[in-house]
């Protein structure tokens, strides 16, 4: 791609970038992989993974002349976090990419922090997103981010989705989640950030060993130190990938088959058949109802899910509640209606 082909003058300093083969080849990679052709939303933390996405989709949007708004969370949750945030805009702004700061304000968590701080900055970007009639939202996730979240959800007891759940493309209240950057390794956009703009955010916490995903980071590295190889987990997780599908598939059966919305009382009806299917269809289905219902960004946790669906099969059920929506049973069919 040439300057010519770019034709904004304001970004010359960025398309130089692509002079570099190894940036430029990359560039083809992401290209490839992205294949939007829609305006778009990205998520910047300040991290090199996320400053590479940067790079790439700003290249991307100018590329296929495209409207692309960038958005950094500042959580608070530390002193330095709004001078970082501060810094990060304007180091991007040299290169004509406007980053918006979007602040978490009031009193934050002093425990489960960072599933608490992910949730709120979902939260945020997705606001920012309907608010601005945007429908995809790009995240910079890698090839290691794939492989600890493995790990990470194997501890918890995760069932197969949680297993393989940082997908290419996910879609949570109309909004659609993008991932182009899971077949690049951690070393590829740190050379991108590092040429491009000789800046990233060092993040404290990624040291912090009280939090389960450094702990489960320095247990990779300690497999790796004794002959773990990348390849062969990535290959683990194709082939889980591949089952998983298959149960997606017979999900959205039973979903659409044994289930229906009344638009006239807002509720979901469950017919009998809806839980006769094998339990992990009736789970997702389960799960997918609660979550649409009751607006929810991330399903409700599975113990309680199981609760309830234990109740059911045991016949005792008659009214609960659980992820902002009242599940009752009336005769042989289970109502969800949102709760407020």
């Amino acid at each position: 791609m040439s300057l010519k082909n770019l034709n904004v003058t304001k970004t010359h300093n960025l398309a130089l970038k692509l002079s570099n083969k190894k940036i430029k080849d990359l560039f083809k990679k992401f290209e490839k992989n992205f294949q939007i052709k829609e305006n778009f939303a990205v998520a910047i933390s300040g991290g090199p993974d996320s400053l590479a996405l940067a790079f790439l989709t700003k290249i991307f949007a100018l590329k296929y002349n495209l409207i692309c708004k960038y958005y950094i969370v500042d959580h608070r949750l530390r002193r330095e976090s709004e001078l970082e945030a501060k810094k990060v805009k304007k180091i991007l702004r040299n290169f004509a990419i406007n980053l918006e700061i979007l602040t978490w304000r009031g009193k934050k968590p002093l425990s489960n922090i960072q599933s608490l701080a992910r949730k709120k900055r979902y939260k945020l970007l997705f606001s920012e997103c309907k608010s601005s009639k945007i429908s995809n939202l790009i995240l910079g996730h890698h090839s290691e981010d794939l492989i600890e979240n493995f790990f990470i959800r194997m501890i918890r007891g995760s069932g197969l989705r949680g297993l393989v759940s940082l997908e290419k493309k996910t879609t949570i209240n109309e909004i659609t989640l993008i991932r182009p950057l899971l077949e690049f390794e951690k070393k590829q956009l740190e050379y991108i950030s590092n040429h491009v703009f000789n800046f990233f955010v060092k993040d404290p916490s990624n040291e912090n060993i009280n939090f389960t995903r450094i702990k489960v980071r320095k247990i990779i590295e300690k497999f790796k130190n004794n002959g773990l190889k990348n390849d062969k987990l990535s290959l683990t997780l194709k082939n889980l990938k591949s089952s998983d599908q298959v149960i997606k598939f017979y999900t959205e059966q039973n979903k659409k088959q044994n289930s229906y919305f009344d638009k006239k009382n807002k509720r979901l009806i469950l017919n009998e058949a809806f839980f006769k299917t094998p339990y992990e269809v009736v789970f997702r289905s389960f799960s997918d109802s609660l979550k649409n219902i009751g607006g929810n960004y991330f399903s409700p946790r599975g113990k309680k899910i199981d609760y309830i669906l234990q109740l059911i099969q045991k016949r005792a059920f008659k009214k609960e509640t659980l992820a902002n929506c009242i599940i009752k049973k009336v005769n042989q069919t289970v109502i969800i209606a949102k709760e407020y």
